[in-house]
């Protein structure tokens, strides 16, 4: 029996499909930035380079927020075998089906008509299987880490509905401001940081294996953020604190931003660059979901059909995204020689594709079901004026 739903959270719902959508300009900007990506231009932009270092800064921490956010509240909605099974259908399906029609003809194409992966003849064995699964999981490494949030969600949300009291350092009381809360998120990322570090250090290499960093590490990381969500929809004061802009958020989120850039493009990684990404990424993840939860729930909290087509189609825009970014990467861009040029004409070439082949599949209801976990019927399709 399911329980009364809650208010829809439209500001929400906003986020998480601009969220999926900056997934666009962020691979479009990677040609044109200064890290080695599958397809790159000749001569990297520095504004490019910033636009895409800012956009992954934060992105991710935000949106697996806000996913175990809804994850909880449809928890508390359903029985909790059905709902593990309403939410890995919604999950599960449209990864797998994205690995079978998106990524491998994607690892194909970047196989044999770029500079990708060079040498797979001489490959091992190991080396093979590694490089494949990376390929194939490949951006799907989002719906792959929501999986297995979801099956570890399944028992840590049941410990969850029935604390009654929150220990006192966890109290309203005591976490009563963003700084709080940022102190706790810090001290989580040091956490993570050694565990990468002793990895690293006694294991060297082992981090690159596919395995461990798609079922291990990418959860593990992102664990923190999923809970938070959790947690806010249990807790109304603590979505409440999200909610309150922050002057504190203001002031760190150039200085954080900063930091990221620098690490990235200035530290050789040597000096504990990947310890440091982590401690950064961490910080500014806090700091964002407090920023653009307040921006949106205060400029986006209201119903609109054009938010409620962005929402239902961002999911297919971003499976599909990937393969014809690296198509016009791979075929277009050496035609273009001024960086910004080829980056706008990318982002009509790649959102027009992406929105045409999205109206088309809904035309086709196994596709639906495959690109979305759930059966729906094909939606007319109105005459023209």
């Amino acid at each position: 029996m399911t329980k009364k739903t809650v208010q829809r959270e439209y500001f929400l719902d906003s986020i998480r499909a601009y969220l999926m959508l900056l997934g666009v300009p962020f691979h479009l900007s990677l040609i044109y930035s200064s890290h080695n990506w599958a397809v790159n231009s000749q001569t990297p932009s520095d504004l490019l380079t910033v636009l895409n270092d800012i956009i992954h800064a934060f992105r991710m921490q935000v949106f697996f927020v806000i996913s175990g956010y809804f994850s909880y509240m449809l928890y508390e909605r359903y029985e909790p075998v059905r709902w593990l099974k309403v939410r890995l259908e919604r999950v599960a399906i449209p990864m797998l089906s994205a690995m079978v029609l998106i990524t491998l003809p994607q690892f194909y194409m970047l196989k044999n008509y770029t500079q990708r992966i060079q040498g797979w003849a001489h490959f091992s064995g190991y080396e093979k299987i590694n490089v494949g699964i990376w390929e194939i999981v490949s951006h799907l490494w989002f719906l792959l880490t929501l999986v297995i949030l979801t099956c570890a969600g399944f028992y840590i949300f049941r410990r969850l509905r029935n604390i009654q009291i929150l220990p006192a350092r966890f109290s309203e009381k005591r976490l009563n401001n963003l700084g709080k809360l940022l102190f706790y998120f810090v001290l989580l990322g040091l956490v993570y940081a050694i565990i990468q570090f002793t990895l690293d250090y006694a294991l060297p290499g082992l981090l690159f294996n596919s395995l461990l960093n798609f079922i291990v590490m990418q959860p593990l990381f992102y664990l923190p953020f999923f809970i938070l969500g959790a947690l806010a929809f249990k807790y109304g004061w603590l979505k409440a604190l999200l909610l309150k802009p922050s002057p504190l958020a203001l002031l760190l989120a150039p200085l954080l931003f900063a930091a990221y850039i620098a690490n990235q493009h200035l530290n050789d990684g040597a000096h504990l660059s990947p310890q440091l990404d982590t401690l950064i990424t961490y910080m500014l993840g806090i700091v964002m979901v407090n920023l653009v939860f307040a921006f949106g729930h205060r400029m986006l909290n209201s119903h609109s059909p054009r938010i409620t087509y962005l929402v239902n189609a961002s999911l297919f825009i971003y499976l599909v995204h990937h393969p014809l970014t690296l198509i016009y990467g791979a075929f277009i861009t050496p035609k273009i020689e001024n960086n910004l040029a080829g980056f706008g004409l990318g982002m009509i070439f790649v959102f027009g594709l992406a929105f045409l082949l999205y109206e088309l599949h809904k035309q086709v209801p196994m596709l639906r079901f495959l690109f979305s976990g759930k059966s729906q019927k094909p939606v007319p399709i109105p005459p023209a004026a």
